[in-house]
């Protein structure tokens, strides 16, 4: 019995021994590790994720895509009805059709009162000589009536024939001031013709761009989520339809503690474990920082002014870049999957 309690009274500090051991190198282990790192695993994948909104209201005709597929920028992914859109540009354009119209008719007008001025140039000419000439007999009938040479009656047809030609040629010259008159007139209607024609044109335009909209279009590249839309739905503008992630975007967005940040710069290197995939081989390298802190960007952020304040230790969103990664992993990566990462802060 004395042996046995020996024996035993040697192994229970040989055990506390190894372990003791076992601890100082565990605990050694962990303090070098954490003097060169930075860990948390308040983190997770990110990426961009683009809304899909109609741009105007309309029927939903056809739907050419999948659920959680992957479709190409510039894709046509849902077509509503186009009816309306076309009628309202057919619309528009025998608008345009009249207004153009209306242009050649002011054109005319211009050219037809043009050559009215003309005609009331040459009649101010024509009164004028007949004016010169029965002045000129007027004046000398004026003389002859004198000394009795011709009578009465024939010295006053000479004065009415000078007061007529007189009147004929003031009723010219107005005539031609009338004439010009005109001219400015049609001009003016030409202008309003021409902004007329502007108005209808930018009518056709926006017709045909309130058309193209019917086709709605993938904004980027990516897969697609959140379908929310069925063929023969009535959308209105403005509404989301679904969302496209991209899948060139894929990122991390890391929630460090505030206290851990000062050794933390952009461009130091990152060792991301994802959780999915805990064995891949996935690391990458600190872009920025977030300019407040989550708990600030909340919906509804902290007061300290109201007097109930704790301390609490805040978080800051650091964006990590992926930079080594292999395509199989990047491919399954989605956004919101949980990882953990650790930055080296010591080379």
């Amino acid at each position: 019995m004395t042996t046995e309690k020996k024996k035993k009274n040697k192994v229970i500090p040989i055990i506390l021994g190894v372990l003791l051991i076992l601890g100082a190198i565990f605990g050694t282990k962990e303090y070098i590790y954490y003097s060169k790192h930075v860990d948390t695993d308040d983190a997770q994948i990110d990426g961009d994720i683009s809304p899909v909104v109609a741009r105007v209201g309309g029927y939903v005709q056809e739907i050419k895509f999948e659920e959680n597929t992957r479709v190409n920028e510039g894709d046509v992914l849902v077509k509503l009805d186009d009816s309306d859109y076309k009628v309202k540009l057919e619309q528009a354009e025998a608008g345009q059709k009249g207004a153009s119209a209306g242009v050649g008719v002011s054109e005319s007008q211009i050219a037809a009162t043009a050559a009215n001025t003309s005609t009331a140039r040459a009649n101010i000419e024509a009164a004028r000589v007949k004016l010169l000439l029965a002045q000129k007999d007027y004046d000398r009938y004026a003389n002859l009536v004198k000394d009795g040479s011709i009578t009465q009656q024939a010295f006053d047809q000479a004065k009415a024939e000078k007061e007529s030609a007189q009147a004929a040629f003031t009723a010219a010259k107005d005539q031609y001031v009338a004439a010009v008159k005109q001219v400015g007139t049609t001009q003016s209607q030409l202008a309003v013709s021409n902004s007329g024609v502007t108005q209808h044109q930018a009518d056709v335009d926006f017709a045909k761009l309130q058309l193209t909209y019917t086709d709605i279009k993938a904004p980027s590249s990516g897969i697609v989520s959140k379908k929310n839309v069925q063929k023969g739905q009535l959308v209105q503008a403005g509404q989301s339809l679904f969302s496209i992630v991209n899948d060139s975007s894929i990122y991390v967005t890391a929630n460090f503690k505030e206290t851990q940040l000062e050794d933390i710069k952009p461009g130091s290197k990152v060792k991301i474990e994802v959780d999915a995939f805990p064995d891949a081989d996935v690391s990458g390298v600190v872009y920025n920082f977030a300019p407040i802190t989550g708990a600030k960007g909340s919906l509804l952020p902290p007061d300290n002014a109201t007097g109930n304040f704790v301390k609490v230790v805040q978080r800051v969103p650091v964006k990590i870049k992926i930079s080594n990664a292999s395509k199989e992993i990047m491919s399954r990566l989605r956004p919101g999957m949980s990882v953990k990462v650790s930055v080296s802060i010591k080379d």
